[in-house]
């Protein structure tokens, strides 16, 4: 590989890299930056890289990494201010009644967070019993959003299979949903 690729990496697989990374990390922003970093990585790491994988199963491995190193930062990285001795001065995070200097972010809806939280779950867990094309198949149509053709593309199959196997995986996953406790719309 050349670092030519690094172009030909943004644009045939930047749009499906970032589709992965903004699913995991919820932010386009955060997203983009996985993007980039994966992308830098893969220069610097170019003369390692043996082949062995197709570009974009490489590249997405090193942006799981990157994504996992994003979150840790975001933890890590809580904002004391501090005074002009560069000392912690906590007393500027709050008014003299002892409340907020600055009001914290809404919670949103704990209750629906955390249902959404156990449907990702359950999503995951479902997934992980679909038969490995399925899964490859399904992830690339629903989740990374790519077309038939792309799909096709990359996994060496043809249409007709593709379909069947797309069937199969959304059949196997309602299914799954069911017998998890996720029923229909309106279904009490």
């Amino acid at each position: 590989m050349n670092t030519l690729d690094a172009h030909t990496w943004l644009t045939d697989h930047g749009d499906y890299l970032f589709r992965v990374a903004r699913r995991q990390l919820h932010s386009d922003e955060l997203a983009e930056d996985a993007v980039q970093e994966t992308l830098l990585a893969a220069l610097s790491a170019q003369a390692r890289y043996a082949g062995d994988a197709s570009p974009r199963t490489w590249l997405t491995g090193i942006l799981k990494h990157k994504i996992v190193d994003l979150i840790r930062r975001n933890v890590r990285e809580v904002e004391i201010p501090r005074d002009e001795d560069g000392e912690e001065a906590i007393d500027l995070l709050f008014v003299q009644d002892g409340h907020w200097a600055e009001p914290l972010r809404p919670w949103g809806n704990p209750h629906a967070e955390a249902e959404l939280g156990q449907l990702r779950r359950v999503l995951d867990d479902c997934a992980d019993r679909l038969k490995p094309v399925m899964a490859q198949v399904f992830s690339l149509r629903e989740v990374a959003g790519m077309e038939t053709e792309e799909i096709c593309k990359e996994l060496n199959i043809t249409p007709t299979n593709c379909w069947v196997l797309l069937h199969r995986a959304r059949l196997f996953m309602r299914q799954c949903l069911e017998l998890n406790g996720f029923s229909k719309v309106g279904a009490v």
